[in-house]
Parts: structure tokens; sequence; C-alpha cells
């Protein structure tokens, strides 16, 4: 049972004085602009979001901008912000709206979540903080307010317990500034009601909070329990003539769809029987200097290797084509690339122009 409370009033008063009204997308109510940040924020910190969200919108103004565009041009500007699934669901998206739409974003629940990679808290804080709808939201950061300020516990199943929790979100989310309701309390679970060492002192709902007056203090987990993270290897091929380094678009279902790679193999052996079969005429092969690069799920050891050839024999191409490409260092093409490739990229660039 929700005991009733102020909670909301309380949120919208702390939302005017401390609520993030500086961050890009606050600045605006663009349905478009906002469709773009809400996608950009899953799974991902403000902080990080910030610059790649400004690069991208200076590319890409508007949806009419937008919808010219073609895949490898939405993964360059979303290249190192990692999930690029979220990039192909935007490009998925734009066909979709273009078509059932008329190149205008939908502004109802119902459309929104059918749109790739928008579900029902997406699609409410689109609209929510666009066109100012009485809709609710239930991110992570919200819920864990919502369990400490009610001190609720899991129920039965996670399924129950997410029901459950909707309620209660869509039982006090108020019909008049519920945009600034629903920034707030999300506000509120970031700066505030944070997962670890929460700042209880300043809470504007500490008054009311269940768990604060029970005591129930959440500290800083231990550093002696660390999660085991599993560690892959994976070996990069550079195939390198003069300026040119060779690069393949990666497949469907693998990590980094479609963005431009240097061919990885899991082995040594499997390198030596590709060189071959790919006739490469090898003038010097030298290692380069290790790279850990950090997943969700697991870690990837990358172990570059750069082979100085004769010829950019293989497949022959100067340019981008569908699948490889013979990446001149010395221009700025502009391809989709991982993080860890662009960092690879950059440093025998700098090698190249400094010789």
């Amino acid at each position: 049972m929700i005991i009733q409370t102020p909670i909301a009033q309380l949120i919208i008063n702390w939302f005017h004085f401390y609520g993030r009204k500086e961050l890009p997308w606050k600045k605006t109510n663009k349905i478009y602009k906002i469709w773009i940040s809400e996608i950009m924020l899953q799974r991902t910190k403000v902080s990080t979001v910030i610059p790649f969200y400004n690069k991208f919108i200076k590319k890409f103004p508007s949806f009419k901008k937008l919808e010219k565009s073609n895949l490898n041009q939405i993964l360059y500007y979303w290249s190192g912000l990692g999930y690029y699934s979220r990039a192909h669901n935007i490009y998925k998206s734009v066909k979709i709206i273009k078509k059932k739409h008329s190149g205008k974003l939908p502004n109802t629940i119902k459309d929104l979540i059918k749109l790739p990679g928008i579900g029902k808290t997406t699609a409410g804080a689109i609209l929510s903080f666009s066109i100012n709808s009485f809709v609710s939201i239930l991110d992570s950061n919200i819920e864990r307010v919502l369990k400490r300020f009610y001190y609720i516990k899991n129920i039965n199943t996670n399924n129950n317990y997410k029901k459950y929790l909707w309620k209660v979100i869509e039982k006090i989310t108020p019909i008049q500034q519920t945009n600034k309701f629903n920034q707030g309390i999300m506000d509120i679970g970031s700066l505030i009601c944070t997962p670890i060492n929460p700042k209880c002192i300043i809470c504007p709902l500490k008054n009311f909070c269940i768990s604060y007056k029970k005591k129930i203090i959440y500290i800083k987990k231990s550093n002696n329990y660390k999660k085991n993270i599993v560690l892959k290897k994976y070996f990069m091929i550079i195939l390198q003539n003069k300026n040119y380094v060779f690069l393949e678009k990666r497949k469907k279902n693998k990590i980094w769809n479609q963005l431009f790679c240097f061919p990885s193999f899991l082995s040594i052996k499997n390198i030596k029987k590709w060189l071959i079969e790919k006739k490469i005429q090898i003038k010097k092969i030298k290692k380069l200097k290790k790279i850990i690069h950090k997943l969700s799920n697991f870690n990837m050891l990358i172990i570059p290797i750069i082979v100085l050839c004769k010829k950019k024999n293989i497949y022959n191409l100067n340019k981008l084509s569908n699948n490889y490409i013979w990446f001149n260092l010395l221009k700025n093409d502009k391809i989709a690339v991982p993080s860890p490739i662009k960092k690879i990229l950059l440093n025998i660039n700098k090698y190249i122009r400094e010789k």
C-alpha cells in the first residue's frame, strides 16, 4: 500500500532549483532531438553522452537531414559511444518513420513503442520532455528512489516486481508539470539517491522516506569481492602498404556490427592460414602494444600485428566499398570504426606523418 505523501510537489520544487536544466537536450522541446538523446542515454552515463550528442546533432540537426544519411554515416558519428545496436535502431526507425509517419516522429506511446529500441520508459520520456504528455517513466534511477522511499521489497518474481513499481509511479505522477516531475525524480536518483553512499542528508524526500526513517544505510561495497570478467584474446592484423591499411566491415550479429575493423583472429595459426590464402607478399611483421578494451560483459585483449605488404593485392581496392577498404591514413575519410580501432589508426597515422 502506497502512503499518500507530497512526493510529487517535493520533487518538482527541488527540480526548479537543482534539476539538470543545463543539459543540451534540456534546452529544446523538439521531439527529434529528445528522441536522439533518449536513445543515446540508454545504458550510458549523461557525462559520456553529452559530447556524442552535440557532435551528432551538429551533423544531423533535423530528421530531414538524418533521413538523407546512410548507415555508415550514422555509425561514424556514433563511434566510441558503444552499444551500436542503438545506432542501427535509429537507422531502422528512420525508414519506418519516413514510410509510415510521413517523415514525422509519432507523438503517441502506441506508435513510439513500435519503433526499434523504444520501450515504455523511452517512449514516455520522449513524449514527456517534448510535449509534456501526462506519462510516467520508470528507469533504474526511478526504481531505486521508489524502492527506498516506500521501502519496497522484491515481490515474488522480477516481473511482478516491475509491474508493481509501474503501478506506484503511475499513481504518483502528477498531471501538471509531468515533465519536471519525471526529470526531477531521475535527477534525484542519479545525483542523490545513488546505488551506494546515497546523499540522504541533502535529499528533499528524506522526511518522508521510509528507508531513511528506518536508518537503512546503503554503504560502499567491499573491494574484497571482484566479479570475474572474462578476458578474450583477439589478434588483429594490420595490413599496411605505404599510407594505406586494410579494413573490413564486421558481419551482422557480430560485435561492432557493420563497423570497419582490422581482420581479427583467435590464434596465430589462423593468421598464417589467412595470409597464405590471400597471397599476401610480406615485407615485415611487427607486434604493437597490446590493448585492453572493456565491454559490458567481457574484456578484449587486442594484440595488433602490423604486416607491411608489398602490394595492396587483397581485393585490390582503393576506395570505400560495401565490405572492404584500403583506408588512406593521410586523408580524413569518414568511416565508422570502434574506439580501439580508432586509437590504433591514430597511432599509425602519427608514425607515418613523423617519418
